[in-house]
């Protein structure tokens, strides 16, 4: 388990100085850090086909990007080149463990978990992202320099690559085992390895409105919803057909925010959205069916495990009716065990402690072996 130390500060005082404000430094973050995955762990992952991976290395001073699977590393030689594998949270419990520190923060912000294998030298290059990022020094070191917000140019220096033009800093530091490096949207940032090293970056994205209201639309055309055509039976004649009038124009308007006005359908979409895989789950079903007396006969002895990277999240006004999302579904639910179903949303783990007034309820039994059966929970030992 790793606990998360601000060096005095409280979550909440981050959150009001720091949270999308500016970059800081949080020496020993994590106090005794070990890596949670060995770096030819790492770079075995990297060899399969499901697993979003990739070089950045330099050749003949030019920077290039390849995109794994990859075969074998031993052509990059000992120095400048880096290792990035995006979702580790879903491949590996150890490394996911590293997210549960940042739960300060609501998971739906969440985007994933990076990790980076770097030989001396190695570097992806200056850059800017649009999300938020906690970059944990794991083995090795590693130097940064963070600039300030601002209208920094950028260029492709590959097609893979979108570098920033050369900054000033206002933050230049080496990392060691355990600092973290808090980086708002928008600043621009490079890391260069000192030595052999790892890292692992917790990521929290915001979505854009463009990307919202594209996913709205086709939410709309699958569920066959907002069909209906622009009705005018109380028209007036006009004098110039070419013109748009006010209350026109307020007609077409409405039409369109009738729809974000429907909160029974906007919110079904926005639980399905926000619950939907960002990178490809490693679900793995169970070699026979569970049956409802197995499962609770098992939540009394055993700890239940959620996915790496599966997604499960209610809102506070409606999952007392019986009403929460996972996975891009919308799950429907006895009302009677909202409680246990908070249980499961909330938290990665559940233990028989946690789940003794629900083991031997029939519905929230019900529901558990739907799930279990569905790969997105397993047993797992309690910790």
């Amino acid at each position: 388990m790793y606990t998360l130390n601000l060096n005095q500060m409280t979550q909440q005082q981050f959150l009001d100085e720091y949270w999308q404000k500016k970059p800081v430094v949080i020496r020993q973050g994590f106090k005794d850090f070990v890596d949670p995955i060995a770096a030819d762990e790492l770079a075995g992952l990297a060899m399969e086909e499901q697993i979003e991976s990739r070089l950045v290395h330099k050749k003949d001073g030019q920077w290039q990007a390849d995109f794994g699977p990859f075969e074998s590393y031993e052509h990059l030689g000992s120095e400048n080149w880096s290792l990035v594998i995006q979702a580790l949270d879903n491949f590996s419990e150890e490394a996911a463990e590293i997210i549960e520190a940042f739960r300060f923060i609501p998971h739906w912000r969440l985007d994933d978990l990076m990790a980076s294998f770097a030989m001396p030298g190695g570097s992806v290059g200056p850059h800017k992202d649009n999300y938020d990022t906690f970059i944990c020094q794991g083995s090795g070191k590693r130097h940064w320099r963070v600039g300030d917000n601002g209208a920094h140019e950028e260029f492709a220096a590959h097609e893979a690559l979108l570098h920033v033009k050369p900054f000033e800093s206002i933050i230049d530091v080496e990392l060691e085992p355990g600092d973290i490096l808090y980086i708002p949207p928008g600043f621009p940032h490079e890391g260069i390895s000192v030595d052999v090293s790892m890292s692992f970056s917790v990521g929290f994205r915001g979505n854009s409105a463009v990307s919202v209201l594209s996913a709205f639309a086709d939410h709309l055309i699958d569920s066959e919803q907002g069909t209906q055509l622009l009705t005018d039976p109380d028209r007036k004649v006009v004098s110039r057909s070419g013109e748009v009038t006010n209350n026109d124009y307020a007609s077409i308007k409405a039409q369109v925010q009738c729809l974000l006005d429907d909160d029974t359908s906007f919110k079904a979409f926005t639980g399905q959205f926000l619950t939907a895989a960002k990178h490809e789950l490693d679900i793995l079903l169970p070699d026979e069916p569970f049956g409802l007396t197995e499962v609770s006969n098992l939540l009394n002895s055993h700890a239940i495990k959620r996915l790496g990277g599966l997604r499960a999240f209610y809102f506070e006004d409606t999952i007392e009716q019986g009403v929460c999302y996972i996975n891009g579904s919308e799950l429907v639910f006895s009302a009677e065990i909202a409680n246990g179903v908070k249980l499961l949303c909330d938290n990665v783990m559940l233990t028989p402690d946690d789940l003794s007034d629900w083991s031997h309820n029939a519905a929230f039994v019900e529901l558990a072996t739907e799930l279990l059966n569905q790969g997105y929970w397993y047993l797992a030992e309690a910790e």
